[in-house]
Protein backbone atom coordinates (compact mmCIF):
# COMPACT_ATOMS: atom_id res chain seq x y z
CA UNK A 1 0.00 0.00 0.00
CA UNK A 2 2.80 2.59 1.34
CA UNK A 3 4.65 1.80 -2.12
CA UNK A 4 1.31 2.26 -4.19
CA UNK A 5 1.40 5.79 -2.44
CA UNK A 6 4.89 6.70 -3.23
CA UNK A 7 4.56 5.71 -6.81
CA UNK A 8 1.25 7.47 -7.35
CA UNK A 9 2.64 10.88 -6.02
CA UNK A 10 5.92 10.15 -8.52
CA UNK A 11 3.75 9.53 -11.48
CA UNK A 12 1.59 12.79 -9.71
CA UNK A 13 4.71 14.57 -9.75
CA UNK A 14 6.03 13.80 -12.99
CA UNK A 15 3.37 14.96 -14.65
CA UNK A 16 2.97 18.28 -13.08
CA UNK A 17 6.34 19.46 -14.34
CA UNK A 18 5.26 18.48 -17.65
CA UNK A 19 2.69 20.55 -17.63
CA UNK A 20 4.40 23.56 -15.50
CA UNK A 21 7.24 23.47 -18.21
CA UNK A 22 4.81 23.79 -21.03
CA UNK A 23 4.95 20.21 -22.21
CA UNK A 24 1.89 18.69 -23.91
CA UNK A 25 0.03 15.92 -21.79
CA UNK A 26 -1.27 13.02 -23.27
CA UNK A 27 -5.04 11.33 -22.34
CA UNK A 28 -3.21 8.78 -20.12
CA UNK A 29 -1.72 11.51 -18.13
CA UNK A 30 -4.12 13.84 -18.54
CA UNK A 31 -7.19 10.96 -16.85
CA UNK A 32 -4.54 10.45 -14.33
CA UNK A 33 -4.66 13.70 -12.93
CA UNK A 34 -8.40 13.86 -13.10
CA UNK A 35 -8.47 11.30 -11.07
CA UNK A 36 -5.82 11.21 -9.05
CA UNK A 37 -4.85 14.62 -8.25
CA UNK A 38 -6.20 17.18 -5.10
CA UNK A 39 -8.44 20.06 -6.35
CA UNK A 40 -6.07 22.80 -4.96
CA UNK A 41 -3.25 21.19 -6.64
CA UNK A 42 -4.74 21.06 -9.80
CA UNK A 43 -6.06 24.60 -9.13
CA UNK A 44 -2.40 25.93 -9.04
CA UNK A 45 -0.99 24.48 -12.06
CA UNK A 46 -3.92 25.87 -14.14
CA UNK A 47 -3.83 29.39 -12.15
CA UNK A 48 -0.30 29.38 -13.33
CA UNK A 49 -0.97 28.24 -17.14
CA UNK A 50 -3.68 30.78 -17.10
CA UNK A 51 -1.21 33.39 -15.94
CA UNK A 52 1.00 32.81 -18.67
CA UNK A 53 -1.10 33.41 -21.48
CA UNK A 54 -2.46 36.25 -19.77
CA UNK A 55 0.06 37.88 -17.89
CA UNK A 56 -1.78 40.68 -17.85
CA UNK A 57 -4.22 39.29 -15.33
CA UNK A 58 -7.32 40.48 -17.36
CA UNK A 59 -10.65 39.11 -17.38
CA UNK A 60 -13.16 39.42 -19.73
CA UNK A 61 -16.85 39.05 -20.22
CA UNK A 62 -19.41 39.66 -23.00
CA UNK A 63 -22.53 41.41 -23.06
CA UNK A 64 -25.16 39.17 -24.86
CA UNK A 65 -28.42 37.71 -25.34
CA UNK A 66 -29.56 34.05 -25.41
CA UNK A 67 -32.21 34.04 -27.46
CA UNK A 68 -34.03 30.72 -27.92
CA UNK A 69 -36.06 31.30 -31.07
CA UNK A 70 -38.22 27.92 -30.82
CA UNK A 71 -38.63 25.56 -27.87
CA UNK A 72 -40.21 22.74 -30.40
CA UNK A 73 -37.44 19.97 -30.94
CA UNK A 74 -37.63 16.16 -31.96
CA UNK A 75 -34.00 15.24 -30.31
CA UNK A 76 -35.86 14.22 -27.25
CA UNK A 77 -32.30 14.14 -25.13
CA UNK A 78 -32.44 12.65 -21.67
CA UNK A 79 -31.43 16.00 -20.08
CA UNK A 80 -33.38 18.38 -21.62
CA UNK A 81 -35.98 20.35 -19.34
CA UNK A 82 -36.69 22.64 -22.42
CA UNK A 83 -37.97 20.73 -25.49
CA UNK A 84 -41.83 20.37 -26.13
CA UNK A 85 -43.66 18.59 -28.55
CA UNK A 86 -45.34 20.60 -31.64
CA UNK A 87 -48.87 19.53 -29.84
CA UNK A 88 -47.94 21.07 -26.32
CA UNK A 89 -49.59 23.85 -24.90
CA UNK A 90 -46.42 26.22 -24.10
CA UNK A 91 -44.44 25.19 -27.43
CA UNK A 92 -43.99 27.90 -29.77
CA UNK A 93 -42.16 29.98 -32.56
CA UNK A 94 -40.93 33.25 -31.89
CA UNK A 95 -41.98 35.85 -34.81
CA UNK A 96 -39.47 38.32 -36.35
CA UNK A 97 -40.77 41.12 -34.83
CA UNK A 98 -40.80 39.98 -31.11
CA UNK A 99 -36.91 38.46 -31.98
CA UNK A 100 -36.47 41.95 -33.04
CA UNK A 101 -37.67 43.26 -29.99
CA UNK A 102 -35.22 41.58 -27.83
CA UNK A 103 -32.64 42.55 -29.61
CA UNK A 104 -32.67 46.02 -29.73
CA UNK A 105 -33.02 45.69 -25.81
CA UNK A 106 -29.74 43.88 -26.09
CA UNK A 107 -28.17 46.88 -27.93
CA UNK A 108 -29.55 49.39 -25.62
CA UNK A 109 -27.31 47.36 -22.90
CA UNK A 110 -24.56 48.25 -24.97
CA UNK A 111 -24.45 44.12 -26.19
CA UNK A 112 -22.39 42.91 -29.13
CA UNK A 113 -23.34 39.39 -29.33
CA UNK A 114 -26.72 37.41 -30.15
CA UNK A 115 -26.34 33.71 -29.05
CA UNK A 116 -29.11 32.28 -30.95
CA UNK A 117 -30.70 28.53 -30.86
CA UNK A 118 -33.29 26.35 -30.86
CA UNK A 119 -34.88 22.95 -31.29
CA UNK A 120 -34.97 20.92 -33.61
CA UNK A 121 -38.15 21.65 -35.29
CA UNK A 122 -39.20 19.98 -38.85
CA UNK A 123 -41.41 23.13 -39.41
CA UNK A 124 -38.36 25.31 -39.79
CA UNK A 125 -36.70 24.77 -43.10
CA UNK A 126 -33.48 26.53 -44.20
CA UNK A 127 -35.77 29.62 -45.80
CA UNK A 128 -36.63 30.72 -42.24
CA UNK A 129 -32.87 30.63 -40.99
CA UNK A 130 -32.08 32.89 -44.34
CA UNK A 131 -34.82 34.94 -43.54
CA UNK A 132 -34.10 34.94 -40.03
CA UNK A 133 -30.07 35.90 -39.72
CA UNK A 134 -30.39 38.28 -42.82
CA UNK A 135 -33.15 40.29 -41.12
CA UNK A 136 -31.29 40.69 -38.36
CA UNK A 137 -28.01 41.73 -39.83
CA UNK A 138 -30.03 44.26 -41.94
CA UNK A 139 -31.58 45.68 -39.16
CA UNK A 140 -28.42 45.16 -36.82
CA UNK A 141 -25.46 45.69 -38.27
CA UNK A 142 -23.36 45.86 -35.19
CA UNK A 143 -25.07 42.81 -33.86
CA UNK A 144 -22.24 39.65 -34.11
CA UNK A 145 -24.83 36.28 -34.98
CA UNK A 146 -22.97 34.36 -32.60
CA UNK A 147 -26.10 31.00 -33.68
CA UNK A 148 -27.45 27.96 -34.09
CA UNK A 149 -25.09 24.72 -33.22
CA UNK A 150 -24.29 21.88 -35.17
CA UNK A 151 -26.79 19.89 -34.44
CA UNK A 152 -29.22 22.64 -35.72
CA UNK A 153 -26.58 22.95 -38.96
CA UNK A 154 -26.71 18.71 -39.23
CA UNK A 155 -30.22 18.54 -38.35
CA UNK A 156 -30.87 21.23 -41.12
CA UNK A 157 -28.70 19.29 -43.67
CA UNK A 158 -30.65 15.91 -43.26
CA UNK A 159 -34.07 17.45 -44.01
CA UNK A 160 -33.12 19.45 -46.85
CA UNK A 161 -31.02 17.03 -47.94
CA UNK A 162 -27.88 19.06 -48.62
CA UNK A 163 -24.31 18.44 -47.53
CA UNK A 164 -23.47 20.66 -44.17
CA UNK A 165 -21.18 22.59 -45.76
CA UNK A 166 -23.41 24.13 -48.24
CA UNK A 167 -25.67 24.91 -45.37
CA UNK A 168 -22.60 26.62 -43.48
CA UNK A 169 -21.99 28.76 -46.68
CA UNK A 170 -26.09 30.01 -47.22
CA UNK A 171 -25.88 30.85 -43.69
CA UNK A 172 -22.60 32.52 -43.50
CA UNK A 173 -24.01 34.66 -46.76
CA UNK A 174 -26.89 35.35 -44.94
CA UNK A 175 -25.21 37.20 -42.32
CA UNK A 176 -24.27 34.14 -39.77
CA UNK A 177 -20.76 34.90 -38.21
CA UNK A 178 -19.86 32.38 -36.00
CA UNK A 179 -21.35 29.12 -34.64
CA UNK A 180 -21.39 28.23 -30.38
CA UNK A 181 -20.42 24.87 -29.25
CA UNK A 182 -24.04 23.64 -28.73
CA UNK A 183 -24.76 20.34 -28.50
CA UNK A 184 -21.35 18.89 -27.31
CA UNK A 185 -22.51 17.52 -24.31
CA UNK A 186 -19.87 14.77 -24.21
CA UNK A 187 -17.99 14.38 -27.41
CA UNK A 188 -17.97 10.25 -26.84
CA UNK A 189 -20.33 8.09 -28.75
CA UNK A 190 -20.50 5.96 -25.89
CA UNK A 191 -22.09 8.73 -23.34
CA UNK A 192 -23.93 10.27 -26.82
CA UNK A 193 -26.68 7.15 -26.76
CA UNK A 194 -27.41 7.06 -23.69
CA UNK A 195 -28.39 10.61 -23.63
CA UNK A 196 -28.99 12.12 -26.91
CA UNK A 197 -29.20 9.47 -29.66
CA UNK A 198 -31.09 11.54 -31.77
CA UNK A 199 -28.57 14.05 -32.22
CA UNK A 200 -24.87 14.52 -34.07
CA UNK A 201 -22.37 11.76 -33.58
CA UNK A 202 -19.26 12.48 -32.13
CA UNK A 203 -18.08 12.77 -35.91
CA UNK A 204 -20.38 14.80 -37.32
CA UNK A 205 -19.84 17.29 -34.41
CA UNK A 206 -16.68 17.97 -35.24
CA UNK A 207 -17.27 17.88 -38.85
CA UNK A 208 -19.48 20.64 -38.54
CA UNK A 209 -16.91 23.00 -36.63
CA UNK A 210 -14.23 21.96 -38.96
CA UNK A 211 -16.09 23.19 -41.63
CA UNK A 212 -17.15 26.51 -40.07
CA UNK A 213 -13.34 27.05 -39.43
CA UNK A 214 -13.08 26.14 -42.96
CA UNK A 215 -15.33 28.58 -44.49
CA UNK A 216 -13.29 31.67 -42.53
CA UNK A 217 -15.72 31.48 -39.02
CA UNK A 218 -14.95 30.98 -36.07
CA UNK A 219 -16.59 28.98 -33.13
CA UNK A 220 -16.65 27.90 -29.60
CA UNK A 221 -16.25 24.34 -28.08
CA UNK A 222 -18.36 23.77 -24.85
CA UNK A 223 -18.59 20.40 -22.68
CA UNK A 224 -22.00 19.53 -20.98
CA UNK A 225 -20.61 17.02 -17.76
CA UNK A 226 -21.82 15.67 -14.50
CA UNK A 227 -24.34 13.64 -15.64
CA UNK A 228 -23.76 9.72 -17.17
CA UNK A 229 -19.95 10.10 -18.54
CA UNK A 230 -17.08 8.59 -16.27
CA UNK A 231 -13.59 10.47 -16.12
CA UNK A 232 -12.17 8.53 -19.51
CA UNK A 233 -14.68 10.43 -21.60
CA UNK A 234 -14.09 13.78 -19.91
CA UNK A 235 -10.63 13.20 -21.52
CA UNK A 236 -11.52 11.56 -24.13
CA UNK A 237 -14.14 14.98 -25.10
CA UNK A 238 -10.93 17.04 -24.57
CA UNK A 239 -8.56 15.09 -26.46
CA UNK A 240 -10.76 15.80 -29.69
CA UNK A 241 -11.46 19.44 -29.29
CA UNK A 242 -7.55 19.79 -28.76
CA UNK A 243 -6.95 17.81 -31.72
CA UNK A 244 -9.49 19.78 -34.00
CA UNK A 245 -7.95 23.08 -33.05
CA UNK A 246 -4.42 21.52 -33.62
CA UNK A 247 -6.00 21.54 -37.27
CA UNK A 248 -8.14 24.48 -37.48
CA UNK A 249 -7.39 27.21 -34.47
CA UNK A 250 -10.87 27.86 -35.68
CA UNK A 251 -12.20 27.67 -31.60
CA UNK A 252 -12.34 31.03 -29.52
CA UNK A 253 -12.39 29.42 -26.12
CA UNK A 254 -13.45 26.61 -24.57
CA UNK A 255 -16.68 26.13 -22.31
CA UNK A 256 -17.63 23.20 -19.85
CA UNK A 257 -20.74 23.39 -17.64
CA UNK A 258 -22.67 21.12 -15.38
CA UNK A 259 -25.71 19.15 -16.08
CA UNK A 260 -28.56 20.41 -14.58
CA UNK A 261 -31.38 18.02 -13.03
CA UNK A 262 -34.85 19.36 -12.54
CA UNK A 263 -37.93 17.97 -14.90
CA UNK A 264 -35.17 16.28 -16.88
CA UNK A 265 -35.31 12.26 -17.53
CA UNK A 266 -31.55 12.00 -15.66
CA UNK A 267 -33.14 13.75 -12.58
CA UNK A 268 -32.35 10.48 -10.02
CA UNK A 269 -28.83 11.56 -11.10
CA UNK A 270 -26.81 13.32 -7.82
CA UNK A 271 -25.20 17.02 -9.24
CA UNK A 272 -21.68 17.27 -9.76
CA UNK A 273 -20.13 19.17 -7.06
CA UNK A 274 -19.15 22.44 -6.83
CA UNK A 275 -15.53 21.05 -6.15
CA UNK A 276 -15.17 18.79 -9.06
CA UNK A 277 -16.32 21.29 -11.33
CA UNK A 278 -13.52 23.06 -10.77
CA UNK A 279 -11.06 20.32 -11.00
CA UNK A 280 -12.07 19.34 -14.50
CA UNK A 281 -12.17 23.37 -15.46
CA UNK A 282 -8.63 23.14 -13.91
CA UNK A 283 -7.80 20.09 -15.95
CA UNK A 284 -9.06 21.78 -19.37
CA UNK A 285 -6.81 24.36 -19.04
CA UNK A 286 -4.43 22.20 -18.60
CA UNK A 287 -4.58 19.94 -21.00
CA UNK A 288 -6.04 22.24 -23.79
CA UNK A 289 -2.61 23.86 -24.45
CA UNK A 290 -3.67 25.24 -27.63
CA UNK A 291 -7.11 27.04 -26.19
CA UNK A 292 -6.18 30.97 -24.94
CA UNK A 293 -9.32 31.38 -23.28
CA UNK A 294 -10.87 29.16 -20.96
CA UNK A 295 -14.54 30.07 -19.75
CA UNK A 296 -15.74 29.62 -16.32
CA UNK A 297 -19.79 29.09 -15.86
CA UNK A 298 -21.26 31.57 -13.59
CA UNK A 299 -24.74 30.56 -15.28
CA UNK A 300 -24.55 26.86 -13.90
CA UNK A 301 -22.78 27.03 -10.98
CA UNK A 302 -24.11 30.58 -9.42
CA UNK A 303 -22.03 33.74 -8.84
CA UNK A 304 -20.91 32.42 -5.33
CA UNK A 305 -18.64 29.44 -7.31
CA UNK A 306 -18.16 31.21 -10.91
CA UNK A 307 -15.84 33.91 -10.12
CA UNK A 308 -13.73 30.82 -7.76
CA UNK A 309 -13.58 29.55 -11.64
CA UNK A 310 -10.97 32.40 -12.43
CA UNK A 311 -8.14 31.07 -9.56
CA UNK A 312 -8.65 27.28 -11.73
CA UNK A 313 -7.50 28.00 -15.14
CA UNK A 314 -10.51 30.42 -16.59
CA UNK A 315 -9.64 34.31 -17.99
CA UNK A 316 -13.40 34.59 -19.41
CA UNK A 317 -16.94 34.90 -16.76
CA UNK A 318 -19.16 34.06 -19.50
CA UNK A 319 -21.54 36.54 -20.16
CA UNK A 320 -24.06 39.07 -19.17
CA UNK A 321 -27.29 36.39 -20.10
CA UNK A 322 -29.78 38.83 -20.68
CA UNK A 323 -32.05 36.07 -21.23
CA UNK A 324 -31.33 32.46 -20.52
CA UNK A 325 -34.20 29.51 -21.18
CA UNK A 326 -32.74 26.50 -21.34
CA UNK A 327 -30.88 26.10 -17.61
CA UNK A 328 -33.60 28.38 -16.29
CA UNK A 329 -36.16 25.71 -17.40
CA UNK A 330 -35.07 23.17 -14.79
CA UNK A 331 -36.31 25.28 -12.31
CA UNK A 332 -32.59 27.06 -11.56
CA UNK A 333 -32.85 31.06 -11.03
CA UNK A 334 -30.03 32.39 -13.58
CA UNK A 335 -28.41 36.20 -12.80
CA UNK A 336 -28.60 38.74 -15.21
CA UNK A 337 -26.10 41.21 -13.88
CA UNK A 338 -25.08 44.08 -15.69
CA UNK A 339 -21.91 45.11 -17.29
CA UNK A 340 -20.78 47.02 -14.27
CA UNK A 341 -21.71 44.32 -12.01
CA UNK A 342 -19.62 42.07 -14.17
CA UNK A 343 -16.77 44.44 -13.75
CA UNK A 344 -17.29 44.46 -10.36
CA UNK A 345 -17.26 40.82 -9.40
CA UNK A 346 -14.22 40.40 -11.76
CA UNK A 347 -12.65 43.17 -9.68
CA UNK A 348 -13.76 41.54 -6.17
CA UNK A 349 -11.83 38.19 -7.99
CA UNK A 350 -8.31 40.10 -7.85
CA UNK A 351 -8.49 40.45 -11.55
CA UNK A 352 -8.85 43.18 -14.23
CA UNK A 353 -12.55 43.47 -15.70
CA UNK A 354 -12.44 44.03 -19.48
CA UNK A 355 -15.88 43.59 -21.73
CA UNK A 356 -15.33 41.66 -25.47
CA UNK A 357 -16.69 40.76 -28.20
CA UNK A 358 -17.82 37.58 -30.12
CA UNK A 359 -13.95 37.05 -30.86
CA UNK A 360 -12.26 38.02 -27.85
CA UNK A 361 -11.22 41.43 -28.75
CA UNK A 362 -11.42 44.10 -25.78
CA UNK A 363 -14.26 46.51 -26.39
CA UNK A 364 -14.10 48.12 -23.23
CA UNK A 365 -12.30 48.40 -19.81
CA UNK A 366 -13.28 49.49 -16.33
Amino acid sequence: MNQKIIDQNKDIKSIINKALEGERLNPEEGLYLLENADLLTLGRIADYIRSKKHPDDVVTFVVDRNLNYTNVCVAGCKFCAFQRKKSDSDAYVLDFEEIYSKIQELVDWGGTTLLMQGGLNPDLRLDFYIDLISGIKEKFPQIQIHSLSATEINYLAKIEKMEPQEVVRILKKAGLDSLPGGGAEILSDEVRVLISSNKTTTKQWLDIHRIVHEEGMTSTATMMFGHVEKPKHIIEHLDVVRSLQDETGGFTAFIPWTFQKGNTMLDYLEPATSAYYLKVLAVARIYLDNFDNIQTSHVTQTMKIGPVGLHFGANDLGSTMIEENVVASTGLSVASPRPEKMAKIIKEAGFKPAQRDTYYNIIRTF
